[in-house]
């Protein structure tokens, strides 16, 4: 690969966001006033000298655009890489948040008419976008192989032989807090921290972008991963009633529906089920392991909506016998035994199954993908300790992007750049959700009501939900339910399609996976952009 590196624009501002002048903080002790006043006076730039260093956010847009070529199925590609800020407002005008983002565009004299527009985030909530961006679909890519803990520096990166570069131009974006964007002023951050706050700045930043680069005529889509697809569903449907149509929606590890997660619901045990078998199959702990485990998961999928939920709608009710026998075969496809699943009345929390699939070899499974494994201080613990497939890669996915944004792109700023905001001071997730047609928010989001809206005024609107088996985080069985009850129409119901993959979360991480998945995209596209 060759980086060039030529700057073509450069529009870095002077720090132009006011803090308030140390507003009055209504001492209470006067003496301690006093002598603040007077180590001001013994030395009159001590605050200002303080407060031209503060790091800041920008008001005025920043942009750094560095030119690039690579090559990816034999063809030279030259493409432009725009690492920058967009401002949004509110509705006076008044700036509230800097945004940053990362554009790649191929250099096509039709690229800003014919070619089509991807915007990516991440998900959380809270998240930065850098796993997409620097795992994924860029041009450039962390390197990952087996399901194993990376090895400290030096990383592997370089080229990405599976880039979307050739059929789309991709714009991967921060959410406000996380990575370099940031509220401004006196804008706080809890303006945007919420299920709807969230989904309206982003949608307010997709339309800054296309408004920005005149892209109106590009064929557009989303791409979400993990919370991104909750913000997809609702964004889709914010984004329609603003004028923006969109060709597609992409779905990655979805979790459209929250209140599936409110205790007593049952729903969450059978959404589980087809993902425990998946990775009781993947570690050999099946007494008669089938050679397919696509017919296998069907069997399961079969088994979680007909016996399973019936016997968990029995609740309280059910007969022993019955509860023996749904035991004997949720052993048979868990590879857990019969008594632990009795002793969890045939519901097995998640944390359950990661602790006790694998306790004979003193190993606990992964969450956002259960290929890994970890290993506990305490084996008879009831839960793992860490979730073995974040602390894998996280290392070097942070290390990587940092080192890529500054020496490559050239992009430079004051600010920290955070992996996500979850932690920092004030956060605290507002999931409240007022759904289109609702007289009253939801407490926890469901956002398939958002995106069945937005499928039936826009007929042409297509679906592609992508998915890991071994996924523990967002079950794809769960995804299935959701986008099979949105009430749809034929025709409408037509334009979802699924595709499946022996990876977790993060599917990319799997490069047989991100091969195909890749495959699997460009025939979505070609379908979604043919007149």
């Amino acid at each position: 690969m060759r980086f060039s590196l030529i700057v073509t624009s450069l529009l870095f501002s002077a720090s132009t966001l006011v803090s308030p002048a140390m507003a009055d903080h209504n001492h209470s002790n006067k003496k301690d006033s006093d002598k603040k006043v007077e180590n001001k006076e013994q030395n009159p730039a001590l605050t200002d000298d303080i407060q031209s260093n503060w790091a800041k956010p920008p008001i005025a847009e920043q942009e750094k655009t560095t030119e690039h070529s690579f090559s990816l199925n034999g063809k030279e590609l030259n493409y432009k890489a725009t690492a920058g800020t967009l401002t949004i407002r509110d509705g006076n005008g008044k700036p509230t948040a800097s945004v940053f983002y990362t554009a790649y565009t191929v250099n096509n004299k039709n690229s800003d008419k014919s070619r089509p527009v991807t915007f990516f985030y991440n998900g959380g909530p809270g998240s930065s976008t850098l796993w997409l961006h620097v795992g994924s679909f860029a041009p450039v890519k962390v390197n990952t192989t087996d399901p194993v803990t990376i090895r400290p520096a030096p990383y592997s990166f370089g080229a990405n032989p599976d880039s979307m570069l050739d059929v789309s131009d991709l714009v991967f974006i921060d959410a406000i807090g996380a990575g370099y964007s940031r509220p401004l002023g006196d804008t706080k951050g809890d303006a945007f921290w919420g299920v709807d706050q969230d989904a309206r700045a982003f949608a307010k930043t997709i339309e800054r972008y296309v408004n920005k680069n005149q892209r109106w005529s590009s064929p557009k889509y989303l791409f979400g991963e993990s919370y991104g697809t909750t913000r997809s569903g609702q964004l889709i449907n914010l984004l329609q009633n603003d004028g923006m149509q969109f060709n597609g929606v992409i779905l990655l590890s979805s979790i459209l529906n929250y209140g599936i997660r409110q205790p007593g619901y049952d729903q969450i045990y059978k959404s589980y089920l087809p993902s425990y078998a998946a990775t009781a199959w993947y570690h050999n702990k099946l007494a008669n392991r089938p050679a397919d485990i696509k017919s296998f998961l069907e069997q399961v999928r079969a088994f979680a909506a007909g016996d399973y939920a019936a016997a968990l709608e029995k609740g309280d009710q059910i007969s022993e016998a019955e509860k023996n026998r749904i035991a004997q075969q949720m052993a048979v496809f868990t590879g857990l035994s019969p008594e632990f699943i009795k002793l969890n009345n045939l519901r097995v929390e998640l944390g359950a199954f990661r602790k006790e699939l694998l306790r004979d070899r003193h190993l606990t499974t992964g969450r956002l993908d259960a290929r890994y494994t970890g290993i506990d201080a305490e084996p008879a613990g009831e839960s793992p300790e860490f979730d073995a497939s974040s602390t894998a890669v996280s290392g070097a996915f942070f290390a990587l992007f940092s080192d890529y944004l500054s020496r490559d792109l050239g992009y430079q700023s004051n600010l920290d750049y955070r992996i996500s905001v979850y932690g920092q001071p004030g956060f605290n997730w507002d999931w409240k959700h007022k759904a289109p047609n609702s007289h009253y928010p939801q407490e926890m989001p469901d956002v398939a009501v958002d995106l069945s809206a937005a499928m039936r005024e826009n007929p042409h609107l297509k679906i592609l939900s992508l998915n890991g088996y071994y996924d523990m985080a967002t079950p794809f069985f769960a995804t299935e339910y959701d986008l099979s009850h949105m009430m749809l129409e034929p025709a409408q119901r037509a334009n979802i399609s699924y595709r499946y993959y022996p990876s977790g979360h993060m599917v990319y991480l799997d490069p047989a996976s991100l091969h195909q998945m890749k495959q699997d995209i460009s025939v979505f596209y070609d379908q979604t952009t043919t007149k």
